[in-house]
């Protein structure tokens, strides 16, 4: 994806005339110490006044600022049906979407790439420097240390948006995978609810793993030897002992204040560091906040995720907490005897990684397909406004950036390879695709996959999975949601779009955009005039 760099006016006119008063100003004081002066005679003027440069200065940036109001102002807007203008658009040409897009891409959602490189860089030592610090302390809690301590990897995978390339907006946000080693005498079996009919939709994406001997271990002896770690990080579900998602959450926040308390003071001098528990529901958040002595390019305040993970092989993971199953009720309500603390999600980001990747190498030259799946998301954002909390949160939930992702994904295997209309001169039909797509997985029923989880899944792109992912049945996104909340989401994610180039023009972008004709679709698909 090629980068390219627009002029900020609002920040260049401030800083050329704040530039010059400071040169004026040193000149004035390099003058005033360059030695002894004669005094001018009477009446004559020994210099340009500061205060008349100033002056100047500043009424130059006002006449630009009027200039620019003046324009705004007095460009034309939509021509008037069946009426005339001095202003026609014969004129004055209409843009089409693709400009009010590319425009709304580059001011409102692109990542500078030095802002996000350094971002990434800065949370990369502070993670790492924390990780290191857990790892050598050994474990707290129930098991003080040992044979069956449970303890830090080591090492660290950095996962998300921000590692993809389609990160929008703001680069203040990012999720750290921090893999956990397990004792050499436990061993896990972890097993897929895919296909437990009793179970809501919302957790067939979920696992659980059961305690068994290592091979080669006698089992008597290995009961007996794992009743420590066994009564520490587990639970007892239908006369098996299940690996505790929860338990070992609250294992992973007790360990990493401890470590935060050792590596705080030598981080003192390039920044701030907290942590905030995320309870039992969500991992805890690091906060890093820039120290008041560091004067770096970047001074952003970030917050970093960090989920425990537990591998399985392949560098495929089990995270807790599993994504929150909110459309299913909660997790006490579970039948069958299977208790929610035992429950944990799986992270498959590597193998989305390679997916994106392998994708990437076969594209053609000036592929959009990330910048579409980043205005995808800020049309989702666009869409959020005017909502209430409740309602924005269920609007965010069925359009996740994950949802989102996966659309994007399946359209591409569908096809193959990103095809020539791929192009940036395609972008706005290429929007406009994905937007139908999931349209139709809304209101039509259609299933939306797992991109890895799903039927024959993306084996042969991202390379072997471990047994227990390419056994388990396939994951629909989008099954736990009901009628009615799809058809609400599909009405206002149409709704958007049919009002998208009116966003575009009073959300983000020069303001002196005229407006243009709604893109195709919308002409001959019968959009809803009315918002949900």
């Amino acid at each position: 994806m090629s980068v390219h760099y627009t002029l900020n006016l609002r920040v260049f006119w401030p800083l050329v005339t704040g530039l010059c008063t400071a040169l004026v100003c040193l000149y004035h004081v390099l003058r005033g110490n360059g030695g002894a002066r004669t005094e001018p005679p009477d009446g004559a003027d020994g210099g340009f006044p500061l205060l008349k440069v100033a002056v100047l200065l500043l009424l130059g940036y006002i006449l630009l600022r009027c200039r620019h109001a003046v324009r705004q102002r007095f460009l034309p807007g939509p021509p008037r049906l069946g009426g005339h203008s001095a202003f026609s658009s014969k004129h004055f040409p209409e843009p089409s979407l693709d400009i009010l897009l590319e425009s709304y891409y580059e001011h409102e959602v692109r990542l500078s790439p030095h802002v996000l490189g350094h971002s990434k860089a800065h949370v990369s030592r502070i993670v790492g420097e924390l990780v290191r610090a857990g790892r050598a302390r050994g474990s707290p809690g129930p098991i003080p240390g040992g044979a069956l301590a449970l303890a830090f990897r080591g090492d660290f995978i950095q996962v998300g948006s921000a590692y993809e390339q389609h990160k929008i907006r703001r680069p203040d946000g990012f999720d750290v995978l921090v893999p956990l080693r397990l004792p050499p005498l436990v061993a896990l079996e972890p097993r897929s609810l895919g296909a437990e009919p009793e179970l809501a939709p919302a957790f067939h994406g979920c696992f659980v793993c059961a305690l068994k001997a290592p091979p080669g271990t006698s089992g008597g002896h290995w009961l007996r030897d794992c009743k420590p770690f066994s009564d520490g990080f587990c639970v007892d579900v239908r006369g098996r002992r299940l690996l505790s998602a929860t338990l070992v959450l609250r294992w992973f926040q007790a360990h990493l204040q401890r470590s935060l308390a050792t590596v705080r003071y030598s981080l003192e001098g390039r920044c701030r560091v907290s942590l905030t528990p995320g309870g039992l529901e969500q991992p805890p958040t690091l906060h890093i906040l820039p120290c008041r002595t560091d004067y770096g390019c970047c001074r952003l305040s970030m917050a970093v995720r960090l989920i425990p993970a537990v591998h399985l092989g392949d560098s495929v993971f089990l995270v807790a907490p599993p994504p929150p199953p909110s459309p299913a009720g909660p997790l006490s309500e579970l039948p069958g005897g299977l208790r929610g603390d035992a429950l944990w999600g799986v992270n498959t980001a590597r193998q989305e990684q390679k997916l994106l990747s392998w994708l990437q190498e076969r594209a053609p030259p000036g592929a959009c397909y990330l910048k579409c799946l980043q205005l995808l998301k800020a049309l989702r954002d666009l869409g959020a406004r005017g909502l209430d909390p409740t309602a924005a949160a269920q609007w965010g939930r069925i359009l996740s950036s994950y949802v989102l992702k996966s659309a994007l994904l399946a359209v591409l295997q569908r096809e193959g390879a990103p095809a020539p209309g791929w192009d940036e001169a395609h972008l706005g039909e290429r929007l406009e695709e994905l937007v139908l797509f999931l349209r139709d997985c809304l209101l039509r029923r259609r299933t939306l996959f797992h991109c890895v989880l799903g039927p024959g899944g993306a084996a042969t792109e991202v390379g072997p999975l471990p047994k227990v992912l390419r056994e388990a049945a396939p994951v629909d996104l989008l099954a736990a949601f009901d009628r009615q909340v799809r058809e609400l989401a599909a009405a206002r994610l149409l709704s958007t779009w049919r009002r998208l180039p009116q966003l575009l023009r009073a959300y983000g972008g020069p303001r002196y955009l005229v407006r243009c004709p709604p893109p195709r679709s919308q002409r001959t698909q019968g959009f809803p005039e009315d918002e949900p």
